[in-house]
């Protein structure tokens, strides 16, 4: 092949201004080699990669072939015009941002869909002839139908992103309007239809809430993964908040459910189908580290069961994401009794998410760039635990300014947490394939959810109680357990395991930038 020409102007573009790449794409990697070795995928696995990382970017760094530079101009348009085996262009396109879209609003929607009954309960109770109770089994059979599909999400996820978005896109049509099935008629709907579609919509969830991490490693680079997940992943609990915001004055007497969830259907709709239209893959990495062969689906489970540093950051994640989910659903009934109403219950669901997107806009970029992870979450866990102290006592003061104030407090740390736990959760099991890691803390926050509604539901006090109905026993219960579980997360890199929870990730793409 011709020489490269060192002019700018010959040089790919790069939407987020990553520098560009070119290296020989070795097939016998050592990465490779472990890969084909699933007997001994343990955490000795991972010291492993450790080790055959400086040896990998070596063989890039010495056999790396040139470009011709009208090669990299035929590359302008998306094209792959270099040989196979021959020369890897590390690059971003900017059709990436049209799959962040899809992502952030079957996100947006799928969860609005979860928060369709819970802000109007009493409305929905009526309308379905079924008690409270059973509205509350709407929102909990979406959680646990995220843990029944899990394992399909994994495999589905593992083959690629687009194929379990267009999977979460099918689940919300057909769900959506199976909901409105049973709910056509102003005079009454029918709850068993409805709970029908809630669960498949319910299916479709962990496609899109799982996938944040997998396409920002397949198509950003890590100057941008962060911002990435964040805008999808807390695209999620944004659909939450205006579930909640939205909904009460959409549904404002029991008559009015049949409207509210015809007009959730078109828009859930709206957002669906674009899903079967955006780009599968990058014509070329954005990164080394996407060149990085990953372990097998069986391998990658036994060693991230192996890994204590994983599960000291797995367990308190699906413990506050458990409990965000509940509070959110239950929000409602933990304010009504105290005298707040169904309008300013659903402004505090929107101020627990709306302060948390304005922190985790401003934070994510920052933590793109300074790489903090570690030092970040072991801020945010004692705010969330310390939130829910305080929460304990807000609803009986009787007025709004005391739960608004610990909502965005809890909102803030919550959603800061996220993006940066999923990363670091990916960073420190690489090369474990980053959906592997995202499926099972995503599912374990959703399986508590479920287990803390009925468990919160069981702690309701009785009609007799002053005030009738309250939850003071359930805000105890989920105070109680996070500060328990806080410690973990503070214990990540303690002990003289400091190389435990190393960017394995950004080493990788940094030494092959340099090299």
């Amino acid at each position: 092949m011709g020489l490269l020409s060192s002019t700018p102007q010959h040089q790919p573009t790069s939407d987020d201004n990553a520098i560009v790449t070119s290296s020989t794409n070795n097939s016998t990697t050592p990465d490779n080699k472990m890969a084909a070795a699933p007997g001994r995928h343990s955490d000795n696995s991972l010291s492993l990669a450790d080790k055959s990382e400086t040896i990998e970017l070596q063989l890039r760094a010495t056999q790396s072939s040139a470009v011709h530079k009208d090669d990299l101009h035929l590359d302008r348009d998306g094209r792959d015009s270099i040989a196979d085996g021959q020369v890897t262009d590390y690059r971003t396109y900017r059709r990436r941002w049209f799959g962040v879209a899809q992502l952030t609003l079957l996100n947006i929607i799928v969860s609005w869909d979860w928060l369709t009954f819970a802000p109007v309960a009493s409305s929905a109770a009526t309308y379905y002839n079924v008690t409270e109770t059973s509205i509350n089994w709407l929102s909990t059979a979406f959680l646990f139908s995220f843990v029944v599909i899990s394992p399909v999400t994994i495999k589905i996820l593992h083959m690629g992103p687009k194929l379990s978005i267009m999977v979460a896109a099918a689940l919300v049509l057909i769900g959506n309007w199976v909901r409105y099935a049973g709910s056509h008629s102003s005079r009454g709907g029918t709850y068993g239809v409805v709970m029908f579609g809630q669960i498949l919509t319910g299916l479709a969830q962990p496609f899109v809430l799982a996938a944040p991490t997998r396409y920002s490693d397949m198509w950003f680079s890590n100057r941008g993964r962060v911002g990435a997940t964040a805008l999808m992943s807390l695209a999620n609990p944004f659909g939450a908040a205006i579930g909640q915001l939205v909904v009460p004055f959409m549904v404002e007497k029991p008559s009015q459910m049949s409207q509210g969830v015809l007009y959730v259907s078109i828009i859930s709709s709206v957002c669906a189908l674009p899903a079967f239209f955006i780009p599968a893959a990058p014509p070329t990495p954005a990164s080394a580290s996407a060149l990085t062969s990953k372990l097998p689906l069986v391998a990658s489970l036994r060693t991230a069961s192996r890994s204590l540093e994983l599960w000291l950051l797995l367990i308190p994640f699906a413990f506050y994401v458990g409990f965000f989910n509940s509070c959110s659903s239950l929000l409602n009934q933990m304010l009504n009794p105290y005298g707040l109403s169904d309008d300013e219950a659903g402004i505090g669901g929107a101020l627990l998410i709306v302060v948390g997107l304005v922190v985790a806009a401003i934070t994510s970029p920052i933590l793109d760039r300074t790489k903090a992870f570690l030092p970040s979450i072991k801020c945010a866990v004692p705010l969330i635990a310390t939130a829910y102290l305080a929460f304990v006592w807000m609803p009986e003061t009787r007025a709004v300014a005391g739960p608004y104030a610990v909502l965005s407090l809890l909102g803030a740390a919550s959603f800061a947490l996220v993006p940066v736990a999923l990363e670091l959760l990916s960073e420190m099991s690489h090369p474990i394939s980053p959906e592997v890691t995202s499926v099972l803390a995503w599912a374990g926050g959703q399986l508590l959810g479920g287990c803390f509604i009925l468990i919160s539901d069981a702690l309701q006090a009785g009609p007799d109680a002053d005030p009738p109905l309250h939850m003071k026993k359930a805000l105890v219960f989920q105070a109680v357990v996070a500060l328990l579980v806080a410690p973990l997360p503070l214990c990540l890199g303690l002990f003289g395991r400091a190389d435990k929870v190393s960017l394995r990730r950004v080493r990788s793409d940094t030494a092959a930038l340099s090299a």
